[in-house]
């Protein structure tokens, strides 16, 4: 997949110029409070021999255009006292303002983002295959972004059509006389190759360029993506190991003389607080940050200035040591448009390098950055109020039709726990679904946690009125419209992919399957691997799993592939493939719920978790 040309647009920075190359991407960082009185270093003059450069970047939007419904659309705070405060954050619109506000006064400000832009979306995006996001995203002038796994959701192809434009080879134009023109920013995929040719599917890297100043990006995703999208939107790809990709082209980029570079990264860590303003670099015990980025970052050549982050969807900004043992600044703005970073990049005019203390001194940290909330109390920026308009007359038609009615908030994504109500209600109906002997006979159903995109939210967001479910509402929990299989499993097999939540790939951060009624099992956290599965505790209906017995298991076609290291859910045999897991759940929406007897929370007693 070639990329076209970026558009010219007079106000937009010029990126890409010395390769003439150019992808889609959307990376933002912002600076922190104090940026602007150093700016007067340079303020667009070669006198001064350094200039500090804005780098404002975010990450996993997912299509969030409008603002995330409930705990989906918090982001908690620290405050001096030590209590933790919700604040509602997130929204294009309060972005492009929070974005906008924070670059006056920065003659050189670069917005970029960690991935996942796209993909997994609510209706208003995802409806029209994200063509509005890339429009957004367009309009707040993103520079350049790497590609998530969630780019992948539909496939190369159509990962190339978002970034060079034209109607959808299906559905074709959504509005009359107008073709999508596709992003204006580049979407780089470094580590991402066509197996038949190896060569990159999209650019690797990108040199935004002002007055003399150079800075390179280079992007890429997680090596695991496979792993975790189906196998259709990976078809005819190879993802690479990040850290060999990143190096090998920084020594590109030093060869042509660029000596300044930031990272895409969307792969993440887990900060020991989710408060967004955690200092990360505190150092008591249990402190700190965990998961891939660590270990990744530790092997990042020193070429590399800067790390922006993703995937994890965790507000952090921390430093960790590059390998010459100086600090590197690693950061992440949670997910949906609810935090940008601000990071000043202090460029030495002389060297053409990114300026980093050797030494780490007490309480300092060199670049400066800092996450910042996208708080909903500002000014909303009109083109996006009209842009989500427009889209929402076209989606209206569908978007508002109710499915059912709750009692009170049912949380999914914005739950904790490890079994969500949510994940519950999905699993049951499935189960309710593929039960039939016509349709699988299925007997147990086990659901993805990472394909709960949302809560179900009992105040209305619209005109429908408050408990009432609208398919809006429905699609935004479950927007990927998976297929769903029933497979033939042992219960030798159905064991071990219960073990494989919390062992292998799975082990440092488990997966754990939400599951249909009448399955029951003790996790006993305090165990290591797959010994958390107190396996005697297994119980379907009361009675304990029969090893040797053969079961029929309902799950979405993503999991029977495999997914998420369920190896063990790809063994299953006889398959039959039913309706989609949002058909199913607004059949069971319909089915167990009115205006006067609205569904209420799952209990989520299935799981007994000893901590």
């Amino acid at each position: 997949m070639s990329a076209t040309p970026q558009k010219n647009r007079a106000s937009r920075r010029v990126l890409a110029a010395a390769a003439g190359l150019a992808t889609a991407g959307a990376l933002v960082a912002a600076m922190p409070a104090g940026a602007q009185d150093r700016q007067d270093h340079g303020h667009g003059h070669h006198k001064g021999r350094t200039v500090d450069v804005q780098l404002l970047s975010f990450n996993d939007l997912h299509g969030n255009l409008e603002p995330p419904a409930g705990s989906a659309g918090k982001v908690t705070e620290t405050q001096p006292d030590g209590t933790v405060k919700e604040i509602p954050a997130g929204g294009i619109e309060y972005l492009a303002s929070s974005l906008r506000t924070a670059r006056e006064g920065h003659p050189y400000s670069i917005t970029a983002a960690g991935g996942d832009m796209v993909g997994a979306s609510p209706l208003l995006s995802g409806l029209f295959h994200d063509e509005p996001t890339i429009e957004a995203l367009n309009k707040i002038d993103l520079d350049v972004t790497t590609v998530g796994n969630h780019e992948f959701d539909e496939g190369a192809t159509e990962l190339a059509r978002l970034q060079n434009g034209g109607c959808h080879p299906d559905e074709g134009c959504y509005e009359k006389g107008k073709e999508f023109g596709g992003a204006d920013f580049p979407y780089l995929a470094a580590n991402v190759t066509n197996e038949k040719t190896g060569k990159p599917i999209l650019k690797p890297y990108t040199v935004w360029k002002k007055k003399g100043v150079k800075i390179g990006f280079i992007g890429v995703t997680l090596e695991g993506t496979p792993n975790i999208v189906t196998a259709n939107g990976v078809k005819g790809l190879k993802f690479h190991d990040e850290i060999e990709t990143i190096n090998k082209y920084a020594k590109e980029l030093n060869r042509q003389g660029v000596k300044s570079i930031v990272a895409l990264i969307h792969e993440g860590g887990a900060p020991a607080s989710t408060s967004y303003n955690y200092d990360c670099d505190s150092s008591g015990p249990g402190d700190g940050i965990s998961g891939p980025i660590t270990e990744i970052a530790k092997g990042i050549t020193p070429k590399v200035d800067a790390l922006v982050t993703g995937h994890t969807h965790q507000a952090y900004v921390c430093t960790i040591p590059d390998p010459a043992g100086n600090p590197r600044m690693v950061t992440s703005a949670s997910s949906f448009g609810k935090l940008y970073t601000d990071t000043t990049l202090t460029y030495d005019r002389r060297t053409k390098d990114i300026v980093r203390t050797s030494v780490k001194s007490a309480g300092a940290k060199n670049p400066k950055s800092a996450n910042h909330v996208v708080t909903r109390d500002q000014p909303k920026a009109n083109d996006m109020t009209a842009l989500i308009a427009r889209w929402n007359a076209l989606a209206a038609p569908i978007a508002n039709k109710p499915q059912g009615y709750i009692s009170a908030d049912i949380n999914g994504r914005g739950s904790t726990a490890l079994e969500k109500p949510l994940g519950d209600l999905i699993a049951d109906a499935q189960l309710e679904g593929l039960a039939p002997a016509d349709k699988g006979g299925a007997v147990v159903a086990f659901m993805n946690p990472g394909g709960i995109r949302a809560d179900l939210v009992h105040k209305a967001s619209g005109a429908e009125g408050d408990g009432v479910v609208t398919y809006g509402e429905s699609f935004t929990v479950q927007p990927f419209t998976n297929m769903m299989n029933v497979v033939d499993l042992t219960g030798a097999q159905l064991v071990t992919a219960l073990k494989q939540q919390v062992s292998g790939s799975n082990e440092a951060s488990p997966k754990i399957l939400q599951i249909s009624k009448g399955l029951t099992y003790t996790l006993d956290m305090t165990k290591s691997g797959a010994d958390r599965v107190v396996t005697d505790t297994i119980k379907l209906n009361g009675e304990a799993i029969d090893l040797a017995k053969t079961y029929r298991v309902a799950m979405n076609e993503f999991l029977a592939g495999g997914g998420d290291g369920f190896a063990a859910l790809g063994e299953g045999t006889n398959k039959l493939v039913g309706a989609s897991d949002l058909d199913m759940f607004n059949a069971y929406l319909a089915a167990h719920s009115t205006a006067d007897a609205p569904l209420a929370p799952p209990a989520a007693d299935r799981i007994t978790v000893i901590q």
